[in-house]
Formats: structure tokens, C-alpha cells, sequence
């Protein structure tokens, strides 16, 4: 079966849809000599992009990976991580929860340096220019995505490329108004670019919830939840639909999802009446009608559960950051 034949709904598309950032931050660190940086910002995704020079990502117990120019590493988790020009250097700063910066004894330093367009092309040979980007989960579970990739993913520059050009790199550095919106979707844009050249890159083992989507079995359950998810599925239904028994359709759902058939629905419902409530004239009863639940008050509590903010809430705070 096509995967293709999801209405649409790819395998990259399905694990990152209705994930997306808010209050991305972005960084720039042009350095020359011995250096090194230690990251415990416990961001649950951070992206780290050189654009000249050389060096040594070092994630929390594990072994060092060089990049090279023009290389994007994805750091996945919210473990602690260091830069460094080599190794052996002992990091002298320290990045902290909303990108403060300190010293290794928690005396609190200048902030990061946003980034500076003119900074792209005065690289000397010796200077290494490299771009962070911390990365908030604002919608969405990203529970699937986190188990999918390993703590460090480096997509080397001959694999994949980062859509971050020197004119992306001057828009974000303009301060005017949008800048922030404009932050938040490149660091869409970088990460989904990011990860699509790590799945399908040549040594790229196929991850289960990859084959989930020509499962014979899962697939079709894929469909039929996305083509009705306001619909009262149950897992005997479910099963029913696609011809199997509901142990056989949990097991295997569960194996190549990576969660149960309700939970994924559960998610999937959620990050679809996030998407609607950023429509200001769309009422929350019909939201609640358009996902799957009796009434808004029901909305309204599961919404608040999986988000930790109530609908209102959360339309309040999208309109104002979209303006």
C-alpha cells in the first residue's frame, strides 16, 4: 500500500504535524582560539547550524561529533550538550532555561548574541561562525518525534541543506515587526528540512513508525483517523474497519506508532482544535464539534490537560503573537 495513500499524509508529515515553535531562539557565536560552550537550556529540541570553521558537539555521556561547514546538528532530548572548538576544552559559558548565560559557577554574563547579518561574510579563516536555535514544542505531543531520533543527529552539508542562506540569515536579523513569527517558522522550516534529509539519507536504518505507513494493518487505522477523527472511533470499531481483532490492532499499532490507537486520536484531536482555534471567528462548540467532542466544556477540559492551557487561553495568546 502507498503511503502516500493517507489523504496525503506522509510519514514525516504525520510525525511532525501539529508540532510546531513558539518563542524560538536564535543565537550567534563567532569565535576564534580555544572555546567551548555547555548547553542546559533543556530545550526539547535544539538545532545547531556552522557556517564557518570547525567543531566538536559533545552530547551528555556520549561520544564527540565533528561538523563541518555548512553540517546542521539536531539535539534532541533536552540533555545537557557542549560546543567547543575541540574536545579537550573545558566550556567557560554556560547556556541556561531562556538562553541565559552564565559562568560554569552561575555568575550570569552578557546574553547570547543575536545574530548579526554582517557578521555572515567577515568570518577570517580562523573564526568559527556558528547559529543555535532553541527550539519550544508549543503544539502538539512531541513525544513520537523525541523517541524517532537519537540524541545527536548530524546532517553532514553533502546530505542535506540548510535552507538558512545568507538572505534568510539577514531577514532574520531585521527587527521589525513579525521578527519573532519569522524566528519561530524558520526554526520550523530548518527542523523539518533537517529531518527529512536524516530519514531518507542513504545509512538510514527505516524507523517503525516509518513502515507504519504501508503497514497493511496500521495503515489503514492511520486513514481512517485522519479522515474522520470527529468521529466516535472505539477500538472495537477500529478494528472492525480494518478487518483485524482489537489485540492484533493494538499490538501492532502500538509497535510502529509507538502509542495506542486512542492516544494517537487523542493527539491528533488536540493538535487539530489547536490549528482551528487560531481561526478568531470559529466558536469553540464548533471546534468541539469538528474534533470528536460533545460539547466545549469537554474541549475545554481535555484541551487544558494535553496543553496546560484552557482554549481561551490559548486563542488569546496566538492572536496576539500572530499580529
Amino acid at each position: 500500500m502507498d503511503p502516500a495513500g493517507l489523504t496525503g499524509i506522509d510519514p514525516l508529515t504525520d510525525l511532525l504535524n501539529g508540532v510546531r515553535t513558539r518563542g524560538a531562539l536564535f543565537n550567534q557565536s563567532s569565535l576564534t582560539g580555544p572555546w567551548a560552550t555547555r548547553f542546559e537550556d533543556g530545550s526539547p529540541l535544539a538545532l545547531a547550524v556552522l557556517v564557518h570553521g570547525s567543531v566538536c558537539i559533545t552530547p551528555e555521556g556520549g561520544a564527540p561529533v565533528r561538523l563541518g561547514p555548512g553540517d546542521v546538528a539536531v539535539l534532541c532530548g533536552g540533555a545537557p550538550y557542549v560546543i567547543a572548538d575541540d574536545p579537550s576544552t573545558e566550556p567557560d559559558v554556560v547556556i541556561r532555561a531562556g538562553g541565559r548565560c552564565t559562568t560554569p559557577q552561575g555568575e550570569e554574563l552578557l546574553p547570547a548574541r543575536t545574530p548579526d547579518a554582517g557578521a555572515w561574510n567577515a568570518a577570517e579563516p580562523d573564526r568559527t561562525l556558528l547559529i543555535n536555535g532553541l527550539y519550544t514544542v508549543d503544539v502538539g505531543t512531541p513525544g513520537r518525534l523525541l523517541s524517532a531520533l537519537p540524541p545527536l543527529a548530524v546532517i553532514e552539508s553533502s546530505v542535506g541543506t540548510c535552507p538558512v542562506s545568507h538572505s534568510t540569515f539577514e531577514e532574520i536579523t531585521r527587527e521589525e515587526p513579525g521578527q519573532q513569527i519569522l524566528l519561530d517558522r524558520t526554526m520550523d522550516l530548518m527542523l523539518i528540512t533537517a529531518l527529512r534529509a536524516w530519514f531518507t539519507r542513504p545509512s538510514a536504518e527505516i524507523p517503525t513508525w516509518y513502515r507504519a505507513h504501508s503497514d497493511p494493518v496500521v495503515a489503514p487505522a492511520l486513514r481512517l483517523l485522519h479522515d474522520d477523527p470527529a468521529h466516535p472511533w472505539t477500538l472495537p470499531a477500529l478494528a472492525a474497519k480494518t478487518g483485524v481483532s482489537r489485540a492484533h490492532l493494538a499490538r501492532r499499532f502500538n509497535t510502529l506508532v509507538g502509542q495506542p490507537p486512542m492516544t494517537y486520536l487523542r493527539q491528533r484531536r488536540m493538535a487539530l482544535a489547536a490549528e482551528l482555534l487560531r481561526e478568531p471567528d470559529t466558536t469553540l462548540a464548533v471546534v468541539a464539534d469538528r474534533v470528536g467532542f460533545a460539547n466545549a466544556f469537554a474541549l475545554s477540559n481535555a484541551f487544558k490537560k494535553e496543553h496546560g492551557v484552557s482554549p481561551s487561553e490559548y486563542r488569546t495568546r496566538e492572536t496576539r503573537t500572530e499580529i
